[in-house]
This record gives C-alpha cells, sequence and structure tokens, in this order.
C-alpha cells in the first residue's frame, strides 16, 4: 500500500502540473487550443473514417475531450484516495478529516472509478491503434517527444519553457507534500 499511495501522490502532482498548465503552458498544450465544442466533436467523429479527415498539430476535438475526461477520472481517483480506507490497516492521508460514513462513500467511489480509468486508458490505447494503423498516424512519438511530424502548412515554432514547467511541478509537489505529511 506505500507504492499505491506513493503512486497517488505522484499522480496528483502530474495531475495538478497539467491543469496550470493547461492555461499558462506553450501552444498546444494549452486547453483553449485543443477543447472544443461539442458540434466540432461530432464534425470531427463523423469524418473520422475518412483517411482525409482533418489534421491536428496537437489533440483533435475528440482527443482534446478524452484528455479532460482522464483528467477527471484521474482526479477523482487521486482525490478519493486522499480520503479513502480498506477497514483493515490502511488509511488515505486526509481520512480523519472526514467523517467515517464519508470515507466508506469515497472508498467505494475510488473503487468503481479504478473501472473508468480502465475503460478511458482502454479507449486511448484503441485510438493510438486506430491511428496507426488505419490513418497511418504515428501518435507514440509525439506523446513522448513532444515533436509530431507535421503534414500540413509549417505552424509557428513553440518555444519550451522548461524552467517554467519545473517550477510549477516543484510548487505543485511541495503542496502535495504539505498536505499529505
Amino acid at each position: 500500500m506505500l507504492y499505491h499511495s506513493w503512486s497517488g501522490f505522484a499522480i496528483l502532482v502530474l495531475i495538478l502540473f497539467r491543469l496550470i498548465w493547461g492555461f499558462v503552458g506553450s501552444g498546444e498544450s494549452r486547453f483553449v487550443t485543443f477543447v472544443k465544442d461539442p458540434f466540432a466533436v461530432v464534425r470531427y467523429a463523423m469524418s473520422l473514417l475518412r483517411r482525409d479527415s482533418p489534421h491536428y498539430l496537437g489533440h483533435n476535438p475528440l482527443g482534446g475531450w478524452s484528455i479532460i475526461a482522464m483528467l477527471c477520472a484521474l482526479a477523482i481517483q487521486a482525490t478519493t484516495g486522499m480520503f479513502a480506507n480498506d477497514d483493515i490497516a490502511t488509511e488515505g492521508p486526509l481520512y480523519e478529516w472526514v467523517s467515517k460514513a464519508t470515507s466508506d462513500g469515497l472508498t467505494r467511489i475510488h473503487r468503481l472509478n479504478q473501472e473508468v480509468i480502465i475503460a478511458l486508458v482502454s479507449i486511448h490505447v484503441l485510438a493510438v491503434l486506430f491511428y496507426f494503423f488505419y490513418k497511418r498516424e504515428n501518435l507514440v512519438k509525439p506523446m513522448i517527444t513532444g515533436v509530431k511530424q507535421w503534414r500540413g502548412t509549417e505552424p509557428e515554432p513553440v518555444t519550451g519553457h522548461t524552467w517554467i514547467a519545473a517550477t510549477i511541478t516543484g510548487l505543485v509537489g511541495l503542496a502535495v507534500y504539505i498536505l499529505v505529511r
């Protein structure tokens, strides 16, 4: 359970970093560039099986909402885990802040939500495979390197802000550490 807790804390730091980076990060990492209205998502979904569907440097409209769903599910998991208990030997670091009944309810959500996360990750992996084999677009490399082969007009160069990202990560990590110690 110790590794489980540490993993939860790390996930919480990453979620908080990503939420902040979604507003202050560079170009394609900002939510405003990839979270589109529902009509854009439906239009894109209807063109998905066409090989000539629009290409996006960052997330497409459907992928943007997929990212939001994953962030929400992971945030729910990390947050409920902070208050959860197993009725044997383990309690989340914030267990004492709520009643036993509330903790039990949050524990049920924590357990049910793992199925949501498994479903979202499965859909994500299937989408990456679909793009690789059907659309002939490698999405794994850009997920790892942040660099995507682009077929359209040359995009504006994006300058990284590594020091800002490192500072945000450090501050968020410190905040989570203070919260859970």
